[in-house]
């Protein structure tokens, strides 16, 4: 999640002061860890377990954590200059390829066969999207930290309200219910757009719009892949050429505009996680697409939580049931001066009991022993839809040179969605073009 870019020298705009997270004061030993990570709800429960790493080993916890809009130029930056900042690191899905090729991340097989710790513990999405370089290896870079996938909220007392349903029924035919296909979610949300609730116009739906990131991608997908957008051929790999521009990828790319144009409140043309949050607690929206590390604050929310909120999963295409995969994996610096430590506290997370405070805290924990738990999808209203998302999740490009892939994204997306250029059609022809010349200039073969 938050897949940010990975490339050195390569910043999406002002690096933003670190911020430094107060921590327990040192113990005997006076052996300290920094843990670097963005600046998020799911980093205070970090902070609050981390407390009993510390109680245990007696190691002190310090912690580096940055906003989302510089995490990637501030902790990229530090891997690629070597730095000793962090000592383990909560890094992006899209940057195993990078670290493993370039000696960032410490290999963890070895530490896992002496610790007894099985990748087969974990939910095989996260192993896959948060360790494994190359995919599909056993070769493991980091241990599934915080599972997360793109989810949608919804209103739950404005889908409640009488009026609105019997309306919605004569019109329809059907129930006002969360959407269960993308026909549906446009249905839906062209049925809010436009209309009063409690005096104040509101709107269908939110969805992800920033362009200098990676916002906008990370939207778009939810479309693209339930109408058949594949990144490439199964059997030929970086072949590209009627995957990326299929005629199903080329309708999910028209629905996404559709729902756009339909249905976003006024001005959010560069809008990505945080702004989709302040729509909809403010109540401009009566849907919305976000992350599910933000679904347990929004629950706690005193004006838009608690009964009035509702959670469903990403709405199934032609192609099937899918979402973005979102989260990532925690790793161990190469360039750490307190290697064994670090690895001491990966070794401590990955434990069951930590696990399972873990969630119990806000975090998104991966292990099965967690997730498949009896009573866990009575844990949290969005557990059962967390749980079913990280079993149709799919990711981004994970390649070293993934950050030229993201901006070439980025920009034709953009550019069709939200500035109206060209046709979907076209806006993908110019991808797989785009994505061709990277993949040649890295010596993959493609068409």
């Amino acid at each position: 999640m938050k897949k940010t870019v990975f490339a050195a020298g390569c910043a999406f705009g002002v690096a933003l002061a670190a911020l430094a997270v107060p921590c327990a004061p040192a113990h005997a030993q006076g052996k300290s860890l920094t843990l670097c990570w963005a600046a998020w709800d799911p980093a205070n429960a970090l902070v609050e377990l981390g407390k009993d790493f510390t109680a245990k080993t007696g190691i002190e916890m310090k912690y580096e954590f940055v906003p989302w809009t510089s995490y990637a130029d501030r902790f990229v930056n530090e891997l690629n200059s070597h730095g000793t900042l962090c000592d383990v690191i909560i890094g992006d899905s899209q940057w195993i390829g990078g670290s493993a090729e370039n000696g960032h991340y410490v290999k963890l097989n070895d530490f896992f066969d002496k610790e007894h710790i099985s990748m087969d513990a974990f939910i095989p999405a996260t192993v896959v999207g948060y360790s494994e370089w190359p995919k599909n290896t056993p070769n493991y870079w980091a241990l599934p930290a915080m599972a997360d996938a793109v989810g949608w909220t919804y209103r739950k007392d404005w889908f409640a309200r009488p009026e609105l349903r019997a309306e919605f029924k004569q019109k329809y035919g059907r129930e006002l219910e969360p959407p269960k296909t993308w026909d549906e979610l446009l249905q839906v949300s062209k049925f809010f757009s436009g209309r009063e609730i409690d005096g104040k116009k509101v709107y269908g739906s939110y969805i992800f719009t920033e362009r200098g990131s990676e916002g906008i991608t990370m939207g778009v997908t939810n479309a693209l892949y339930v109408y058949g957008f594949e990144y490439d051929d199964p059997k030929k790999p970086y072949h590209m050429q009627g995957f990326v521009n299929s005629p199903g990828a080329v309708k999910g790319l028209e629905v996404y505009k559709e729902l756009y144009k339909c249905c976003q409140p006024p001005g959010l043309t560069n809008a990505y996680m945080q702004e989709g949050l302040d729509a909809f607690k403010s109540g401009q929206v009566a849907m919305q697409m976000n992350w599910f590390a933000f679904f347990p604050g929004l629950y706690k929310d005193p004006n838009v939580g608690g009964d009035k909120i509702g959670f469903f999963v990403n709405p199934a295409g032609p192609a099937g049931d899918y979402t973005q995969l979102g989260g990532q994996g925690i790793s161990v610096v190469s360039y750490s001066k307190n290697r064994d430590a670090a690895l001491q506290y990966i070794k401590w997370f990955a434990q069951p009991a930590v696990q399972q405070k873990w969630w119990d805290l806000g975090g998104y924990s991966a292990l099965k022993a967690v997730v498949e738990a009896p009573g866990f999808l009575k844990s949290a209203p969005f557990a059962p839809d967390f749980l079913k998302s990280m079993a149709m999740v799919k990711d981004f490009w994970a390649e070293p040179l993934y950050v030229d892939l993201l901006l070439d994204m980025q920009k034709r997306v953009h550019d069709y969605v939200v500035a109206d250029q060209g046709t979907a059609q076209q806006a993908l022809d110019l991808l797989v073009k785009d994505w061709v010349k990277v993949f040649k200039d890295e010596g993959k073969a493609t068409q």
